[in-house]
């Protein structure tokens, strides 16, 4: 199967400004590739960098050093090298990210949330409405509230909004941050059903999912996370200081 993720000697730092510039030491020469069909699950306790990797993986944080192929559609983009511009076209067209927590604008209906991403594809709204419609009825999600804004749902509702939302379009690559967190066993297994099937069709996945037993089924094998995070003080002759970052 073809590559679809390569990551070569990748390191991610923050530097706390308001703390006297102490540097955080995230990510230190990570390695791995992905192929498409196959599923990786990060590995590690918590701290170890998996979210700040997941996170590095989509271009939400942009690393220090070394390199992150994103191959698909015939074409391949180094996401730390890449123009702003490159990244967000990257997102619209082949990385679909699912994160822990559900960012909406106030008033914007469900649906319209779950359609969004086929529809920055130019995709009509006759045609990805039935998938949008499938997806939450997969979920759970009552029709009653397909018109109303998340914003006013349980968290567990905004997660299967958001799960619903990162299946709306095949991406080549999908990247979970803990999809099933917070679900009951039942939804637990529609989404668990959704990404096999995302794999089944191609799609290359990285996962962080703490319940072994998800692990088990999905995983195809386990990238090691080692939380050997630093935090060294370095002055601004030592070091340049980077641009702030929210460190999460």
């Amino acid at each position: 199967m073809p590559l679809r993720i390569q990551v070569d000697k990748l390191n991610k730092t923050f530097t706390l400004h308001n703390q006297g510039a102490v540097v955080i030491d995230v990510l230190h020469d990570i390695n791995f590739e992905v192929h498409a069909g196959e599923c990786v699950v990060l590995d590690g306790h918590s701290g170890a960098g998996k979210s700040t990797l997941l996170r590095t993986l989509y271009g939400n944080y942009k690393a220090n050093s070394g390199s992150i192929r994103i191959s698909a559609n015939d074409s391949t983009i180094d996401l730390v090298t890449a123009s702003p511009r490159a990244v967000l076209a990257l997102r619209r067209q082949v990385i679909g990210y699912v994160s822990q927590f559900l960012r909406v604008i106030p008033r914007v209906t469900a649906l319209d949330v779950v359609m969004e991403p086929a529809r920055l594809l130019g995709m009509p709204v006759e045609t990805v409405r039935p998938r949008a419609e499938d997806l939450l009825r997969q979920l759970n999600i009552p029709e009653r509230l397909w018109q109303l804004a998340p914003s006013t749902f349980s968290g567990g509702e905004q997660q299967r909004i958001n799960i619903a939302r990162g299946f709306m379009v095949d991406y080549p690559v999908l990247l979970l941050d803990e999809p099933t967190a917070s679900l009951d066993a039942d939804n637990c297994a529609v989404v668990m059903s959704l990404i096999e099937a995302a794999r089944e069709r191609g799609a290359a996945i990285v996962g962080i999912f703490h319940d072994s037993a998800i692990r088990e089924r999905l995983a195809d094998r386990l990238i090691p996370m080692q939380q050997d995070v630093a935090a060294t003080q370095q002055s601004q002759n030592e070091r340049p200081l980077q641009s702030m970052e929210r460190l999460a």
